[in-house]
């Protein structure tokens, strides 16, 4: 899984092939059919891996502005510490507008995050500490697509995001 996630990291999906991989982590080709006996169960497990790395994004304490700001400067600090992390997950994104077994394992791994942004909000927002007017799914997703953008051009990931954080929290 390691040398797949590498692999997508260097080269895309056109360089994501089970041989490739197989040599990539030392091993031999008929092995890694062992462990992932299609190219979409190796691909399940590179999702699961990079969609796993946010678990512990959004502080457990605070309040639900603190825990907002805690996880948009999780988010901004892991742009910046793994790259190839956010390169892998923007491969993956533009492989399942064409791919719709994979659109379908993306978003069902994309669900949690978009629960716990609505659920932040809508507390943040019962707290008086959301912008007025805003809807807690939409900025929900502002903040995935925000997040996703910021993710490409690493170096303005901290004015885009921070901007974000100063338009929804109110101070």
């Amino acid at each position: 899984m390691n040398a797949a996630f590498r692999c997508l990291a260097e080269g895309g999906f056109e360089e994501l092939r089970m041989r490739d991989v197989a040599g990539r982590a030392g091993i031999d080709h008929s092995t890694i059919h062992h462990h992932f006996p299609t190219k979409q169960a190796l691909i399940v497990a590179v999702v699961d891996h990079a969609t796993g790395q946010f678990g512990s994004t959004t502080p457990p304490d605070g309040s639900a502005a603190d825990r907002l700001r805690g996880h948009l400067t999780a988010l901004r600090q892991k742009i910046h510490d793994q790259p190839e992390l956010h390169v892998v997950l923007r491969e993956l994104d533009l492989r399942a507008r064409r791919d719709p077994e994979l659109r379908e394992i993306i978003a069902s791994r994309e669900e949690g995050w978009r629960a716990s942004l609505c659920t932040l909000l809508a507390e943040a927002a019962a707290h008086g500490a959301l912008t007025a007017g805003v809807d807690p799914a939409a900025g929900a997703e502002l903040i995935i697509a925000a997040v996703k953008g910021a993710s490409l051009a690493g170096d303005r990931a901290d004015d885009v995001l921070g901007l974000l954080e100063r338009l929804l929290i109110q101070v």
